[in-house]
């Protein structure tokens, strides 16, 4: 019976990807054992705030809410880029997306850069990827979204070798995928239950040999009104609570958007124990190592927006759960914040593995086995370019900003935008950051952001600039702005 697993649900990290792995220290156990697996699942736009583990009285997630018993719960997971492929990027490589270039959705990740499956394939592991990849994109010139319905290149899959994979799609009931060899496949029915599916046939086929898989699925990202019938009919929109800082005018809109987005929760929370179970009667379950997340939330109507990218909590803080009860115990709850490019070198850690020296993110496996708080005070979050659904003319805007277990605050090119106080005002309804009485909490949050943007080496340019440094083209219109754009709404 293999001795460890490591269980990871989730959504991605970024990387250096012009030199060798420098390696570093290795962890070390008194028991040595056997190398752990990791399945990796990723969820794509589950917001904290929809999960009952978390306190939501009205999504049904039984299973979570039962894993995370037997948890760490990270009450302060914070994406540092609030959409899809840039966390993608940060996730695989644990870097920040200005280093690994991919701040805009569909642009190419690196080929050559170091990442998750790289690493853990150089280790000795199995390594597999099942669902949405969304790290291909399309080359400069290229119609955009162009590149979501081809097959990613075999030298493009960033070491994976299974591979069944789709590098987009929203259209969860008639999905296809491509396998190893390029050949297109279809998912049966809902496309999260298929792939649940394969990933545990690939379990049962890997238990006794150390694998990677990574599990992707679409949902509870948009279209809303598409999860199975079954589970739709488990949600009334008018039972719902929406939460304060939805305007009035929005609140009938937010509570038929709640069920159908709870409607694609409780589906996957399905999956989830479907796998957990598959997991136990592998019999690997005592050392499992599973974690839950998602790659960034979604607004649903709260201060009248949807989706993501936005600088509020209900976008950027996404759940994430960590069982290992080997090395971690259980039912613990961690306030300190976490961001998305420290998931690859904690996970490194937990597996007595090295990191490279290419890695950005912060290693908080010796402080979880500790017990202890991860003594980080702050989550860096940004925005280089907007796009897209909240492109320049929908008010979309360049940001940098930090959140703390108890504050956020951010930036923009005109300077302080945001000050919350999110202990007292947990619904972000009264920004503090013109008021003088907190001028020096201001400047403290002001000099934290400082020390993120230089350890990242960001000095916080217009989107432009970074356009023209990576060679992009913006899609379409994104790039058309009122030339007061940065004022509207402020």
């Amino acid at each position: 019976m293999r001795t460890f697993t490591l269980f990871i649900l989730s959504g991605l990290l970024g990387l250096n990807f012009s030199c060798k792995p420098k390696v570093t220290e290795q962890h070390t156990s008194e028991n040595p054992s056997s190398p752990p697996n990791i399945v990796f699942v990723l969820a794509d736009q589950w917001r904290a705030q929809s999960v009952g583990f978390l306190g939501n009285k009205d999504v049904i997630t039984p299973n979570l809410d039962s894993l995370a018993k037997e948890s760490t719960v990270f009450h302060n997971a914070v994406t540092v880029m609030a959409v899809c492929a840039p966390w993608r990027g940060s996730f695989i490589s644990g870097q920040y997306p200005l280093t690994h270039g991919v701040f805009y959705n569909d642009k190419p990740f690196p080929t050559e850069a170091t990442t998750i499956a790289k690493i853990y394939k150089e280790a000795g592991y199995e390594t597999g990827y099942i669902g949405k990849w969304h790290l291909n994109g399309h080359e400069r010139g290229e119609e955009p979204f162009s590149a979501r319905n081809q097959p990613v290149p075999k030298e493009r899959r960033q070491g994976f070798d299974y591979w069944k994979v789709r590098e987009v799609t929203h259209n969860y009931n008639n999905s296809y995928y491509f396998d190893e060899e390029n050949q297109k496949q279809f998912w049966e029915g809902y496309d999260a239950f298929s792939q649940t599916d394969s990933a545990i046939s690939y379990i049962n086929k890997n238990k006794d040999n150390p694998f990677l898989l990574v599990l992707s699925w679409g949902p509870p990202h948009d279209p809303y009104h598409t999860a199975p019938q079954a589970y739709r009919d488990m949600y009334e929109p008018s039972a719902l609570s929406v939460r304060p800082n939805v305007p009035t005018e929005f609140q009938d809109s937010a509570r038929n958007v709640l069920a159908n987005y709870y409607a694609h929760c409780t589906a996957l929370d399905h999956a989830i124990g479907d796998l957990l179970k598959a997991i136990d009667q592998a019999g690997i379950a005592d050392n499992t190592i599973f974690v839950f997340t998602s790659e960034h939330g979604d607004m649903i109507m709260s201060k009248g927006m949807l989706k993501k990218q936005r600088p509020w909590d209900e976008s950027i803080k996404v759940p994430l759960l960590i069982r290992y009860p080997e090395k971690l115990g259980k039912g613990t709850n961690v306030y300190d914040p976490i961001n998305t490019p420290d998931l690859l070198p904690t996970l490194l850690g937990l597996s007595d593995l090295a990191i490279p020296g290419s890695i950005e993110g912060k290693d908080f496996s010796s402080k979880l086995m500790a017990g202890d708080e991860l003594g980080n005070e702050a989550a860096l979050i940004m925005l280089p370019v907007p796009f897209h659904e909240w492109k320049f003319l929908n008010g979309g805007r360049e940001y940098r900003g930090v959140r703390t277990k108890k504050y956020t605050y951010v930036r923009d090119l005109l300077g302080p935008w945001l000050l919350y106080d999110n202990e007292k005002d947990p619904y972000q309804m009264h920004n503090l950051v013109d008021m003088p009485q907190f001028s020096q909490l201001k400047n403290h949050l002001d000099g934290l952001l400082n020390e993120k943007l230089k350890a990242t080496n960001d000095e916080f340019l217009p989107a432009d600039e970074y356009m023209k440094k990576w060679n992009y083209l913006y899609d379409r219109n994104d790039s058309i702005r009122d030339e007061n754009y940065l004022q509207i709404n402020r």
